[in-house]
């Protein structure tokens, strides 16, 4: 029988030519030597782009199957038969038979656009270049001592960094913690993955926000945790409803992004977050606090933090420099009980033996710099014309078709779409026109949000990218279905 793409398989259509030019290969109908089909020629026999068959003869390629000349095109390797192909490892097997989840395909799309220069991203959700500091971490990598040891370092991390972590919790967010409760980690990433796999089993129940950042995250379903949802207003959050999903599923821990949350932008009132901590010490239930935008509030000063309200030790408090500083310094942090970061701290040194001695240092003279605070208030005004220039260019394009409450801090702006989209559609047709954004069903359960991130473009583009975007929406993005 002919072979043919299976189109309504979740395996993508270059795997399915992968494992299609590989029978050939094993049965013998492609033998050592022989020519493929080239790129085009096969493409427009399967009926695909052309970009497809480039990445399934990329991934043969690399694998050593198939060789490729310029002028020759790609033919079977040589050493095909002498080796013995049919004994080789069924990649694909292992590639699924993994503990750890890989992303939604829809996320992976929008992380491989985002590598493209041509494309104006307001999608991911990290700082535009030009808001590095780099003119003052210039001048401190000339002027500054490297004081620190090269090799490796505490588990938990360098004393110095730590020390400094510490005292900038006390003095801007009001936390009060010795080094001794602080685990630096590779980003608040890695945090929230130690205590996944740490401190939870399979078959634990946990409540995130809906919408939020954790619902993105595969590591729950990997890890076999059920996750509550828990909905909110502009206030944030019900604490009462954290007691209704104990009382029917024993609630283990209460993830949260109270302050500026990504993606609403919405901060937990005083009172909620008072009325929270007493629900976690009634039932014993422990907050995982996630915490990386207090430092951007722009016309008022963020509300308290959890933790700094925390009499009783049950907030795992967790931050990082990538909102504030840079995602490339892979520096975050992790403040709680001593015992418990001790237990995280060992778990990490299995993984990677601790963070790399230089980004901890970078990030101490980062920190320690006289001009840091002149950073984070340029930071602040700064993503604060952002986010308006992004309120205007949505009221010039698109003055009926999206709603939105105005965040007070943070990187993100969380838009309701009034009329009915396919988001594939509407995202393919976006990045057609040059822009990307974060559909809303990869941050929540409910259909018909968009999260726009103002950090991620410059203040310059940002009108343009809107614009791009409703071109998408108001012509091809729209589902009449």
């Amino acid at each position: 029988m002919e072979w043919k793409l299976d189109r309504s398989s979740h395996t993508p259509m270059y795997r399915q030519i992968i494992k299609y030019v590989e029978y050939r290969i094993s049965n013998g109908e492609y033998p050592p030597g022989s020519l493929l089909p080239s790129e085009r020629a096969l493409a427009k026999e399967l009926g695909v782009n052309r970009s497809t068959v480039v990445t399934a003869y990329e991934e043969l390629r690399a694998s050593g199957l198939v060789t490729s000349k310029k002028g020759s095109g790609t033919r079977v390797g040589l050493f095909g038969q002498e080796a013995g192909y049919n004994q080789l490892p069924d990649w694909d097997q292992y590639v699924i038979g993994g503990s750890l989840l890989p992303n939604v395909p829809l996320m992976r799309r929008i992380f491989k656009e985002a590598r493209n220069e041509k494309v104006m991203d307001l999608a991911t959700g990290e700082l535009s270049p030009d808001l590095f500091p780099r003119a003052q971490v210039e001048e401190r990598m000339r002027t500054a001592h490297f004081t620190f040891q090269s090799g490796y370092e505490h588990q938990q991390g360098n004393l110095q960094l730590r020390e400094t972590i510490a005292s900038q919790l006390k003095r801007d967010r009001n936390i009060d913690t010795a080094s001794s409760s602080v685990l630096i980690t590779s980003g608040a990433q890695q945090a929230l993955y130690l205590i996944i796999q740490c401190l939870l089993k399979p078959g634990d129940t946990v409540v995130i926000e809906d919408p939020s950042y954790c619902y993105s995250l595969p590591l729950f379903k990997s890890m076999g945790i059920k996750t509550c949802l828990l909905t909110a207003d502009k206030h944030g959050i019900n604490p009462d409803d954290i007691v209704m999903f104990h009382q029917k599923n024993k609630i283990r821990m209460i993830f949260l992004n109270p302050t500026f949350q990504n993606p609403t932008g919405i901060s937990l009132h005083p009172k909620r977050r008072k009325k929270l901590l007493e629900i976690a010490v009634e039932y014993g239930i422990p907050i995982i606090e996630d915490d990386p935008y207090t430092l951007t509030a722009f016309d008022t000063e963020a509300p308290p933090t959890l933790k700094s309200m925390d009499d009783y030790g049950v907030v795992l408090y967790i931050s990082s420099l990538s909102k504030i500083v840079s995602s490339g310094l892979r520096i975050g942090w992790m403040v709680g009980p001593q015992p418990v970061i001790s237990r995280l701290a060992d778990v990490k040194q299995q993984i990677d033996f601790g963070q790399s001695i230089f980004s901890q240092w970078m990030a101490n003279e980062v920190l320690t710099s006289p001009n840091f605070d002149e950073h984070i208030q340029e930071l602040g005004l700064t993503l604060h014309r952002r986010r308006d220039v992004m309120i205007q260019a949505l009221a010039k394009y698109l003055p009926n078709e999206v709603e939105f409450s105005v965040p007070k801090g943070g990187i993100h702006l969380w838009c309701k779409l009034k009329k009915h989209v396919s988001e594939g559609r509407l995202l393919e047709q976006a990045i057609e026109n040059g822009m990307i954004f974060m559909p809303g069903s990869a941050l929540g359960s409910t259909e018909g949000y968009v999260r726009f991130t103002f950090g991620r473009t410059d203040e310059m583009y940002i009108e343009e990218a809107i614009a791009r975007f409703a071109r998408a929406l108001l012509c091809n993005g729209i589902d009449n279905v």
